[in-house]
């Protein structure tokens, strides 16, 4: 049986594509399904220090897949909801960042796998949006919770409110972007950033995403310690020595992952 999502793998950087172009890479419980197994591969294997995903052909992720919704009782509607949240909360808990490259269009559930990782780069031809009001339902894989913290409670009311579609230069002003290249270039930049950031002690950025991602909803007080902690457990480190020694040294460090 063929995939829905493709993983390929770099050196320590690994892309998922979402490949179901036929539907502009809707959001089924099968390429849920898929993508939650892909996820699993890169939560299990220490060798990937970041990741990319994308779409293909004209559409990121253009939402979830109506059709397959439409006759959804409440029971099977919050078990699909359920399905979406623990797949993008698995990319958020994953280790290693994971970089979105919207490429076309993401909307409904495809902002909201974009939401879910690290950070966005984004097509100049992009749409982002949550028109899920325009079908009588809410976002249900955590547009309304991801977006505010993303773009600020104002800006994300208006979009989920209003279902309003915004495009890559928009999205870019908001911060929900944090750089737009042309379509021919994107995944080649994300990609870049991916193995750059791959390039550092990656057991220091896996504590930085950790701590980003747990202490945002924390007082500040709480966060801190929880840095003083992670600050000290590096010190532990081989990686930690390793880097500093290659610094004093002034050469490249070679960081394995300890």
């Amino acid at each position: 049986m063929t995939s829905f999502v493709e993983v390929t793998h770099d050196g320590h950087v690994s892309t998922l594509t979402i490949n179901r172009p036929d539907k502009l890479n809707a959001l089924s419980e099968e390429v849920l399904s898929d993508l939650s197994s892909a996820i699993d591969t890169l939560a299990s294997n220490r060798d990937v220090w970041a990741a990319v995903i994308t779409g293909t052909g004209k559409a990121f992720v253009a939402g979830a897949d109506i059709a397959a919704m439409k006759d959804m009782t409440q029971a099977e509607g919050m078990a699909f909801g359920a399905l979406g949240h623990g797949v993008f909360a698995a990319i958020e808990n994953l280790r290693c960042p994971v970089i979105a490259a919207v490429n076309g269009f993401a909307l409904g559930g495809g902002c909201e796998l974009a939401l879910a990782c690290d950070f966005i780069y984004a097509s100049s031809k992009a749409k982002f949006g949550q028109p899920e009001v325009n079908l009588g339902i809410i976002p249900g894989f955590g547009g309304t919770q991801r977006l505010p913290r993303r773009v600020g409670s104002a800006a994300a009311r208006e979009l989920i409110y209003t279902g309003r579609l915004i495009g890559a230069a928009e999205a870019l002003r908001l911060g929900l972007a944090n750089a737009v290249f042309e379509p021919d270039e994107l995944v080649a930049a994300a990609t870049k950033t991916a193995a750059e950031i791959a390039s550092k002690g990656p057991l220091a950025v896996a504590a930085a995403k950790r701590l980003i991602r747990d202490g945002a909803d924390l007082p500040l007080p709480e966060a801190n310690r929880l840095e003083q902690a992670a600050f000290g457990d590096a010190f532990g480190t081989q990686d930690q020595s390793e880097g500093m020694g290659a610094f004093l040294e002034k050469r490249a460090p070679a960081f394995k992952g300890v």
